[in-house]
């Protein structure tokens, strides 16, 4: 269950994969009763990306498959030596005029995610160059039209939630199907 939503994984290939390579992305989830509504939110504006709602901390990153064992075993590694931690998301922020997106903020906890990002992304097989520097957020309307992003930025800006974080996920993608989670990971596991 993802922010959710049902999904499956393929447990006889770990998740899939296309060719010699997967595409991956490792995110914190919004449990309910607020990932649904902030997933929901995204469909309502007609984003054409709108994925369960998550806080990403490595975005869509190609590595081969052969690489995958080491990346979970480094994962794991980076979870053990994070504690779980408090996220509050309050209000709402956007990164227009430089891309056209609209997030719910976070509020609190926004160095543990920060540390996070940074920790997975010391992997030599998932070190990339970001166009941005990394910020942790709810995206709830992206690439849509300009009434669409104001109405998401308006609705929810009085939106606050307080979670604990004891995980991070692991996602995998085909480029056919939707992102399918592939393994959960334990903070201070």
């Amino acid at each position: 269950m993802v922010g959710g939503v049902a999904c499956s994984v393929d447990q006889g290939t770990g998740g899939p994969a296309v060719g010699d390579s997967v595409q991956i992305g490792i995110a914190v989830d919004i449990p309910e009763p607020w990932g649904s509504l902030l997933t929901r939110r995204r469909v309502e504006a007609g984003d054409p990306n709108a994925v369960p709602a998550h806080v990403t901390l490595l975005g869509p990153t190609e590595i081969p498959v052969t690489a995958l064992p080491a990346v979970e075993r480094h994962l794991a590694r980076v979870a053990a030596a994070h504690l779980p931690f408090s996220l509050h998301l309050r209000g709402t922020g956007t990164f227009r005029p430089v891309t056209q997106v609209v997030f719910v903020a976070v509020a609190a906890g926004i160095s543990e995610c920060e540390l996070l990002a940074a920790a997975i992304n010391a992997a030599p097989q998932l070190r990339r160059e970001l166009r941005f520097p990394y910020h942790p957020h709810v995206t709830v309307a992206q690439d849509v039209a300009p009434e669409a992003l104001d109405k998401a930025y308006e609705d929810l800006a009085d939106f606050s939630a307080m979670f604990e974080v004891d995980h991070f996920t692991l996602f995998s993608h085909s480029g056919q199907a939707r992102w399918q989670p592939r393994r959960d990971f334990r903070l201070g596991g």
